[in-house]
């Protein structure tokens, strides 16, 4: 019992820290704890429980600059994903759990060192850009509970400005979460998970909103980006250990 107590508390914790980090610096949240609650909870329910809880955050922050958003260019990256999420919860739940653990770290490791470096990339320009970091969003988002670092990637090759960013990843993030939940379903857990999970979601928005004004965002996205990086490292090598 208390072992389980334990774990709950570390989940939420997890989760306060994820939504800490979004409110922060506008990302995050998957980066921080998909890798974490997929080592807590396993890869299926892990996932799904991130695409639930940061389906809820990005709709509630969207609720303050959803004038912001721009319709036209998120088109065809919501509509690319909505496209490709089926085909990552196929593969995710034809995977091994070593080799999807080892594939879950992959992706979210790399994916934060290329949103580190800033990579740019002429195919993540334009209409076909769209589509193409939608794609990916979508695929990465259903199979692994990370979706945003593509969307992160077409930002920066389409030029914009974090104060558009923001408002328009959260409107992704509304989206793409929501048809993950659809194709994962949402994960079976105890009533006090829940209750748990959602204090920390709360929690962790109080948290970010007070210190977003004392804390740089270069230096608050770089330590969320090593600690992504971290988590990925991490859920890797449990995977290639289990292999």
């Amino acid at each position: 019992m208390t072992g389980a107590w334990a774990a709950n508390l570390l989940l939420g914790g997890i989760i306060l820290l994820g939504s800490s980090v979004q409110w922060l610096t506008g990302m995050g949240f998957a980066l921080v704890a998909v890798p974490a609650l997929v080592l807590l909870l396993g890869p299926a329910e892990g996932v799904a429980l991130a695409n639930c809880a940061g389906g809820v955050i990005c709709l509630v922050g969207l609720a303050g600059g959803w004038r912001q958003v721009r319709l036209r260019a998120m088109v065809p990256l919501c509509a690319a994903a909505a496209c490709t999420v089926p085909a990552g919860t196929w593969v995710a739940r034809r995977l091994p759990e070593p080799v999807l653990l080892a594939f879950m770290g992959s992706l979210v490791t790399v994916a934060v060192l290329l949103v580190m470096r800033g990579v740019r990339v002429p195919a993540l320009r334009g209409t076909g850009g769209a589509v193409t970091a939608g794609a990916l969003g979508g695929f990465m988002n259903s199979a692994a509970g990370v979706g945003g670092p593509p969307i992160s990637l077409y930002a920066v090759n389409a030029g914009w400005p974090v104060r558009e960013f923001v408002p328009n990843a959260f409107f992704y993030g509304v989206l793409v979460n929501a048809f993950s939940v659809a194709a994962n379903g949402v994960p079976q857990l105890p009533a006090p998970v829940w209750l748990l999970a959602a204090t920390g979601m709360a929690a962790g928005a109080a948290v970010g909103r007070a210190l977003a004004p004392r804390v740089p965002e270069k230096r608050a996205r770089g330590l969320v980006l090593l600690l992504a990086l971290g988590g990925g490292i991490t859920t890797l090598a449990k995977g290639l250990w289990g292999l």
